[in-house]
């Protein structure tokens, strides 16, 4: 099983430590980051999706314009666009990328992020749209003759997609949501699981519901966590360092937040964010309830203080020591890492150069001793 490492290129320049400057759209940044993530070896970039954000798909095709080697996981909200037109858009994109593209599913557990874009369905609502959006997304890109979809949300007479994607595989399809509606859906449809950073017994867990979930369908998914590593030369002052960007990101709430959604901001009473609305969310904050460092070197320091906003549990030590600690869950199933860092830019330089080579050397002498 390999390993696959998956970085982020934002929009801007911003984090949990870091206030936003610039438009809405910097393109210097996001050239900068892409290629700086291309030089030091990440297989992907994920480019985020949220209501008030710019569009994903444009992001990603100016990201594949400005790279050669650098592949996409495209943040995609269904719902908004129709699935056909979707399939399409991705498959063109990934025909001028030469088979560059993913595509990250989200749902969305947020009613009021979701409202902002005029969707009123609920969860359990959204899910089932989304599962029949990804049978048509599908077929239009697989189907060789013009193919008829009768669902609840969607209804396809004579659907067909001249443009197909660039690999005979087609276009992975990553999926993320842990509620009760959205496992079913996730073993329908996931080529890969993402999960966020949680406790070994936590992504145990999930990992057998997943697969349990997808047995039906005869699917074997993959699976893919997302965490937020803190390097240094040792282990005491990756501590210190952890240390140091919870109290930034602490001082830059106390000032009004990083300017990243300020119509959606969250109310904060200078201690924690309220509680979250996704069970994805709530499962980190479950694990920062038990403490701040969990196993052999989790963090939950920035969940517990932003109600587990996102991406928000990281792994803290020496480069050697944190790639042993991602070998840990690569032995539990996990073949992806979306890792990110507090500095955008230099986080993802020091991954590249002190973190991704170790944890790549480590699968490849346990995939050696496996074999022998």
């Amino acid at each position: 099983m390999s390993v696959e490492f998956i970085g982020y290129v934002g929009h801007f320049n911003s984090s949990e430590t870091v206030r936003r400057t610039g438009p809405a759209v910097d393109v210097q940044h996001i050239e900068t980051v892409a290629k700086a993530h291309e030089e030091v070896g990440f297989d992907r970039a994920l480019v985020a999706f949220h209501s008030n954000s710019a569009e994903s798909i444009l992001i990603g095709q100016h990201i594949a314009h400005v790279t050669e080697r650098l592949g996409l996981m495209i943040a995609h909200r269904p719902g908004f666009t129709a699935p056909t037109l979707a399939a399409r858009q991705l498959a063109t994109l990934d025909q001028f990328s030469r088979g560059r593209v993913a595509v990250h599913i989200i749902t969305g557990g947020n009613d009021v992020e979701l409202a902002q874009d005029g969707d009123h369905l609920t969860k359990d609502e959204r899910y089932a749209r989304t599962s029949e959006y990804l049978d048509v997304v599908r077929q239009e890109w697989s189907a060789t003759a013009p193919f008829d979809y009768e669902g609840h949300y969607y209804q396809v007479k004579r659907g067909f997609g001249d443009v197909k994607p660039y690999r005979a595989e087609g276009i992975p399809v990553y999926f993320g949501g842990a509620s009760a509606a959205a496992i079913p859906v996730a073993g329908r449809h996931a080529d890969v699981y993402a999960l966020w950073g949680e406790t070994y017994e936590q992504v145990r867990e999930l990992v057998a519901r997943i697969r349990a979930a997808a047995e039906p369908f005869g699917r074997k998914p993959k699976f893919s966590l997302s965490l937020r590593p803190v390097l240094a030369d040792t282990e005491e002052k990756a501590w210190a360092r952890a240390d140091a960007i919870l109290e930034q990101a602490r001082q830059l709430r106390e000032g009004g937040g990083n300017g990243r959604s300020p119509h959606n901001a969250r109310q904060y009473d200078g201690n924690t964010a309220p509680q979250p609305a996704n069970e994805g969310s709530r499962r980190l904050l479950a694990a920062a309830a038990q403490g701040a460092r969990l196993d052999k070197r989790l963090w939950t320091g920035i969940a517990a203080l932003t109600g587990a906003s996102g991406n928000s549990t990281g792994l803290v030590g020496t480069p050697d020591q944190v790639a042993e600690a991602l070998l840990d869950y690569y032995d539990l199933g996990i073949s992806t890492f979306l890792i990110r860092g507090f500095d955008p830019l230099q986080d993802a330089i020091q991954y590249g150069r002190e973190l991704l080579p170790r944890v790549r050397a480590l699968v490849a002498a346990r995939e050696k001793a496996q074999a022998a």
